[in-house]
């Protein structure tokens, strides 16, 4: 595989792992320039010093791991800056020398694999000192820090649920870690994805190792699965899930668990299981208000020891209104501009950065992409949506459709109409006017709705 077609699979796959404001701004001008086959090391170009730094210390684990699992012969990632008007030319040093040696700047003490803890899968530097607390997450902070103090005595399971780039990976973290600095690591604590959780499941039938398997997942004090609703569908891997759930909650051993939706909302889970998850605790994490949204600016330029005028981050609180990711996306990128170029950010300039930062305006969203988001989302065929059928599993999603319809794109209740199944206008009115009504009474619902719009604005 060339060079260019190598890096460009592995940038779709890290793509998917990072919000996308980040993506745009470390990724956009990277490249693979060189592959040494024979000692496994590869080098990937950015274009200058400061991101250079930035990607080996912060993505230097997802950029591994994506080359690894594409070209099983790269053992060793290695950075370079290459300017676009500047041929490459690296050095031996660039070339030969092994993976970069990364320190922590309090103890210079060398740090390998961003320092996640091989036995527990946790990055130390997900901590509540660097977690924002607001109105938003309140509940779900609680209830980890009950459990925290009572470990698999209260909120057994502790069920968190929240849009995508809110934090509950650093909540749930640094849960993980709380609890292993408080009892001197005499908790076992135990956190993975649920993509690893699934991978272990095949790698256990493949290899007939489903001893090791429960060993690994059930001989811990706490157990922390992250993306919950992904194991939703996969037969071997929820039994399996089942299984381990149940043989911890037995032994009063802690479960947490996050999605993206609460346990209601995830279609295609077992019934058996979504049981177990509403039998414990569920907390949502919702969007950060513009107080919450400031503070963790502040937090995230303080913790970069960034000189940023407190006007700018005001501003940007009030423009940059979704999830987290996406605020700190365009701090990252203001700070680009100061610390490297050199340039003061005015006005116009900030405007512009939350512009090309920011999500996608609705503007570049058309009525297809609606309707086939919205039929992924409940895993149903587009043509159900759009034909004049009845199914009762099927009214909730159209008229979610043509709520969509007229709340983004502003079309007419007529044109709406026309669209699904030739529908009366009156038809549309009332899917409108209830599907407004539930958003605003029912949070559960709510949540699915905010999902669904960021599924379109990732997707466009």
């Amino acid at each position: 595989m060339e060079h260019q077609e190598l890096w460009k699979t592995v940038l779709g796959e890290i793509e998917l792992q990072i919000s996308r404001p980040n993506f745009l701004t470390w990724f956009k001008n990277s490249q693979l320039v060189e592959k040494n086959e024979k000692e496994g090391i590869a080098l990937v170009a950015l274009p200058n010093n400061f991101a250079k730094e930035w990607v080996k210390n912060r993505y230097h684990k997802i950029i591994l791991g994506s080359l690894r699992n594409i070209d099983g012969s790269i053992k060793y990632v290695n950075y370079v800056v290459v300017s676009h008007n500047t041929p490459l030319k690296p050095s031996k040093t660039e070339r030969k020398q092994k993976a970069p040696e990364l320190t922590d700047e309090k103890s210079n003490l060398p740090i390998t694999d961003l320092r996640v803890d091989s036995k527990t899968n946790l990055n130390p530097k997900y901590v509540f000192d660097s977690f924002v607390v607001g109105s938003s997450n309140e509940l779900a902070c609680a209830a980890i820090n009950a459990v925290i103090e009572n470990v698999g005595k209260k909120y057994n399971p502790l069920f968190i649920y929240g849009g995508v780039g809110l934090g509950k990976t650093h909540l749930l973290q640094a849960a993980g870690n709380a609890v292993h600095l408080k009892y001197e690591g005499k908790v076992r604590v135990l956190y993975v994805t649920s993509e690893k959780f699934i991978n272990d499941v095949v790698w256990a039938l493949r290899n007939k190792r489903a001893e090791d398997m429960k060993k690994k997942y059930r001989d811990v004090d706490m157990l922390i699965i992250d993306d919950i609703q992904f194991i939703g569908g996969k037969a071997a891997t929820e039994l399996e899930f089942f299984y381990t759930f149940n043989a911890l909650y037995e032994n009063n051993k802690q479960i947490i668990i996050s999605s993206d939706r609460p346990p209601a909302a995830i279609p295609t889970l077992e019934e058996r299981l979504r049981s177990r998850f509403e039998g414990g605790m569920i907390a949502d994490v919702a969007y950060p208000d513009y107080e919450m949204r400031l503070a963790i600016l502040k937090t995230k330029a303080q913790s970069l020891n960034a000189n940023i005028d407190e006007k700018t981050l005001e501003y940007i609180a009030t423009k940059v209104q979704k999830n987290i990711r996406e605020v700190e996306g365009v701090l990252n990128k203001v700070l680009f501009y100061q610390q490297y170029k050199n340039n003061k950010i005015d006005q116009k300039k900030l405007d512009e950065i939350i512009s090309e930062t920011s999500q996608v305006s609705p503007k570049n969203i058309t009525p297809a992409e609606i309707i086939k988001t919205v039929a992924e989302f409940y895993e149903i065929s587009q043509q159900e949506l759009t034909d004049r059928g009845r199914k009762q599993e099927i009214v909730e999603p159209r008229q979610v459709v043509m709520y969509l319809l007229r709340e983004m794109l502003k079309l007419s209740y007529p044109n709406i109409g026309e669209r699904l199944g030739k529908r009366d206008h009156t038809t549309v009115i009332h899917a409108y006017e209830k599907i407004s009504k539930e958003i605003n009474s029912n949070s559960v619902f709510n949540q699915k709705i905010l999902l669904i719009k960021e599924r379109l604005f990732k997707n466009t």
